[in-house]
């Protein structure tokens, strides 16, 4: 049954990526029969292109996608050339983790609460520095561009390509490469960028292309932060899918087509810039130029990243004096009382959307980590490198969920299972499985293969051995990897509001539709329970190994 493992993870994960893409292609082109479409026909790419706004939408995705993961990934770089594992960078990465695990729509709604025009951040500086003793006239949320949508998702961003960047700079000894770069005479950050940089972004490239895909395709905090007239591309779809008028999912199929091919198009172009930056960067280390910018490299490096590591932070913490605040007029800095009467008002309605919410969490990864460890202790046995088509679990983070969703919703439809709760888990599993693999796969492979042997010396069969020894000196990182699984499948929203048809809740779907309204209390309690909600799954990986080996002082080290 292990050999099957690694075979039906990629059955798991392909089957629906690829089956629901294929099945977006005959509603794009107007063959539907169970919505009255007998044939084939162009109509849905005209009504497409005549959509009011339609070229604005795809360029603030496409554009916005590119630059967002852009600016994230020079500012980890630029970061990255100046650690020297002081106190300020051993507290930047002991943040990392926490940060990442905040849902992408809480972080947005925070990122709102602090840079509106009545946010806290204005209000911490009115009227003392502004003058303004009413919040501004200013577009500084939704703009028809798209900044702030960037600056969210760069934000966001940051922790995870910092998190992989660290994870894949062992593999390089970078101090070693800077260390030697810095005997031929280039001073230190300069050294990192010559001969550490060029190694490690093939290292980290597929999870920059899913960042990429993510930012252009992103629905809910597109919703939160990006424009409204016209909405991102993505929006549009998921809005025309949701019409009541059934027609509009011919529309909508051309749309979600129409989105996979833009974020190809940012693919495309991000892959001829890196060849096009590759040329001049080559260009730049044969220069031999030793001894200019690195102070500016270290001060913009620690500047950004202390800048991008305090707004969300900041964030949170909006979210929970807005979820508490009484009377709060602008200019003052701090509400004029505190109550937890908002708190008291929704906690009737926050108990279904949260247990929900643990529900399909709890259970799409407990079968994520079920899976990724039959297949590594496959791996084990066979005593062989994973197979290759395991590199195809990274396909659900490359294509755009909306190009696939669509079909799977449509298939599901026509076998009669939508909406289902097991549809709801089996769509969040498809994003959770990758993080599970990606948090595992290292643990397992330094795994000292030693302690199974012992076992086997002394009677213990393979099965024995895996149970009574190897699964309980993992535990530490098999909970880990669950309570990450459980912060990425709390973040899902478009899997849960599509797939379950409206029927099924939890706290994301609720949060996001709250962001049309303009309730900041309400928005700031359940933002709250959102963000919390994932580090109740890393404080149990923390607790639960205590408890377990508080008499085994040794496995208490593991």
């Amino acid at each position: 049954m292990l050999r099957l493992a690694p075979w039906i993870i990629v059955f798991i994960l392909v089957v629906p990526v690829v089956g629901g893409t294929l099945l977006t292609v005959p509603p794009a082109f107007g063959y539907l029969p169970v919505l009255g479409g007998d044939d084939w026909s162009l109509r849905p790419w005209l009504e497409l292109a005549a959509t009011p706004g339609i070229l604005r939408s795809i360029a603030v995705s496409f554009g916005s996608g590119l630059l967002a993961t852009g600016l994230a990934l020079i500012i980890v770089f630029l970061f990255l050339s100046t650690i020297a594992n002081t106190r300020f960078d051993r507290w930047i990465q002991r943040l990392v983790s926490p940060l990442l695990s905040v849902p992408h729509a809480a972080a947005a709604f925070g990122f709102a609460f602090l840079v509106a025009p009545s946010g806290l951040m204005l209000r911490w500086l009115s009227p003392s520095l502004t003058g303004f003793e009413r919040p501004p006239d200013w577009l500084l949320l939704n703009d028809p561009f798209g900044m702030s949508l960037i600056s969210g998702l760069v934000v966001k961003e940051i922790p995870f390509l910092l998190l992989v960047s660290l994870a894949g700079l062992p593999q390089l000894n970078a101090a070693q490469r800077v260390m030697l770069a810095r005997s031929l005479g280039y001073l230190p950050r300069v050294a990192w960028f010559k001969a550490v940089a060029p190694a490690l972004y093939p290292l980290i490239r597929l999870p920059v292309y899913a960042v990429l895909a993510f930012a252009t395709s992103t629905v809910d905090v597109a919703m939160i932060l990006g424009p409204n007239l016209p909405s991102t591309l993505s929006v549009q779809v998921v809005q025309w899918f949701n019409d009541p008028d059934l027609t509009r999912r011919f529309l909508a199929s051309a749309g979600a087509l129409l989105q996979l091919l833009v974020t190809a198009s940012a693919l495309s172009a991000w892959w001829g810039l890196e060849k096009l930056i590759g040329t001049g960067f080559n260009a730049w280390v044969a220069g031999g130029n030793r001894q200019r910018s690195d102070g500016t490299l270290w001060l913009v490096g620690r500047g950004l990243m202390l800048i991008a590591t305090l707004l969300p932070v900041l964030g949170l913490f909006a979210l929970a004096l807005n979820s508490v605040a009484g009377f709060w007029r602008f200019p003052d800095a701090w509400p004029g009382s505190v109550t937890l009467s908002h708190w008291l008002q929704a906690l009737p309605d926050l108990a279904r959307p949260f247990w929900m919410t643990m529900v399909i969490a709890t259970a799409a990864s407990a079968l994520a980590v079920a899976m990724v460890l039959a297949a590594l202790e496959h791996e084990q046995r066979r005593n062989r490198p994973a197979t290759r088509a395991l590199w195809l679990l990274y396909l659900p983070l490359l294509v755009p969920q909306v190009g696939f969703l669509s079909g799977i919703t449509v298939l599901s439809q026509m076998a009669g299972q939508a909406p289902a709760l097991w549809v709801v888990v089996w769509a969040h599993l498809l994003f959770v499985l990758p993080y599970v693999y990606l948090t595992l796969v290292e643990p397992y492979r330094r795994f000292d293969f030693r302690w199974v042997i012992l076992g086997r010396s002394l009677g213990l069969s393979v099965n024995q051995a895996f149970w009574r020894i190897r699964l309980p000196m993992m535990l530490r990182p098999v909970l880990t990897a669950m309570a990450l699984g459980v912060a990425i499948s709390v973040s899902q929203y478009l899997p849960t509001q599509m797939l379950g048809g409206g029927r099924i809740v939890t706290v994301t779907t609720e949060a996001v539709a709250l962001s049309s309204g303009g309730d900041r209390r309400l928005i700031g309690v359940w933002a709250m329970v959102q963000a919390i909600t994932p580090f109740i799954g890393f404080v149990l990986a923390l607790l639960i190994p205590r408890l377990l080996w508080k008499e085994r002082r040794g496995m208490q080290a593991l």
